[in-house]
């Protein structure tokens, strides 16, 4: 019992209100993107389900979130290490 009041010394009251609301809010936060996840599966499943392909989806979800200059560069240096292994 000592040592908790010893623990309970190391913050004053307004750093260990606000530390309660930073662990609350990052906790509300993670639950929140558990749940967006889950609907992602869900739209993944759905989109599946109608014939399409899921892993071309999801590259095409994160091609969509590359710069458009910067992917085209990558692009432009796939087909030239592709080209120099006699790839394409």
């Amino acid at each position: 019992m000592a040592d908790d009041l010893a623990h309970a010394d190391v913050l004053n009251t307004t750093a260990q209100g606000q530390l309660k609301s930073i662990i609350e809010r990052i906790e509300r936060l993670e639950q929140e993107k558990s749940e967006i996840a889950e609907q992602i599966k869900e739209v993944f499943a759905e989109a599946k389900g109608n014939g399409f392909d899921v892993k071309i989806l999801r590259k095409v979800v994160r091609l969509r979130k590359q710069d458009r200059a910067k992917r085209q560069e990558e692009d432009a240096i796939l087909d030239l290490y592709l080209s120099a292994l006699g790839e394409i």
